[in-house]
């Protein structure tokens, strides 16, 4: 059942000031100005694992979870391939609260990209649990644990929550028993070239196993 929260204080005052970025762009940490705003398909770069993984779960409807300006219908995705055929979805939803796009629906899966070090910290597990409160069969989050390019508009650094992926790895463990028949594939950027990718797993897996000491 999809979950019904409200951002803290300083949440909604985030979400205030990614809207303004949209709207007039940014100034980078080198002190350059971008007016094209959280525009990048981060998905393209493992588009071929998560495909893999779409076929496991058979995904068929997707939500991407806080989708920037990310274009499922364009070509180019994959060759002159969009997104949506490349995956061979039926449905996608999207999510962008700084665009005040709100499609959150129960999906096959989830997918959040280059989202959960925006979110002031205080919010994090209620903004996992709503993620995993619209997944039917999987949540793929990836997370960059690393400072970003861009700087908010009161000039501090737009990847306000930057934890190891052992931390962000914690935070999802907790809260993924609450769904024990969602998969989660977590995958963690310590640098925006180098990706971790954590073995898939749910609570229900873990319960079925017949060992106690996992390392999932």
């Amino acid at each position: 059942m999809m979950t019904n929260f409200t951002l803290s204080p300083k949440g909604q005052k985030l979400v205030e000031m990614y809207t303004d970025m949209v709207d007039k762009g940014y100034k980078k940490v080198d002190g350059t100005y971008e007016a094209n705003v959280y525009n990048d398909f981060e998905l393209k770069k493992i588009r071929g694992s998560i495909k893999e993984r779409f076929k496991i779960h058979r995904i068929k409807t997707v939500l991407d979870y806080g989708c920037g300006g990310s274009d499922w219908s364009s070509s180019g995705f994959n060759e002159d391939q969009s997104a949506f055929d490349f995956f061979e979805l039926d449905r996608v939803y999207r999510y962008e609260p700084a665009r005040s796009i709100d499609e959150r629906t129960m999906v096959d899966a989830v997918i959040c990209f280059d989202v959960l070090e925006h979110i002031f910290v205080s919010d994090v597990a209620n903004v996992i649990r709503d993620i995993f409160s619209c997944a039917e069969k999987l949540v793929v989050p990836n997370v960059a644990c690393y400072p970003a390019n861009a700087t908010l508009p009161n000039g501090e650094n737009a990847h306000v929550t930057i934890r190891n992926p052992e931390w962000w790895k914690g935070v999802v463990d907790t809260i993924s028993v609450e769904f024990p028949n969602v998969s989660v594939t977590l995958i963690c950027s310590p640098t925006y070239n180098k990706m971790l990718a954590y073995p898939t797993y749910s609570d229900h897996a873990r319960q079925s196993c017949d060992e106690f000491c996992l390392s999932y």
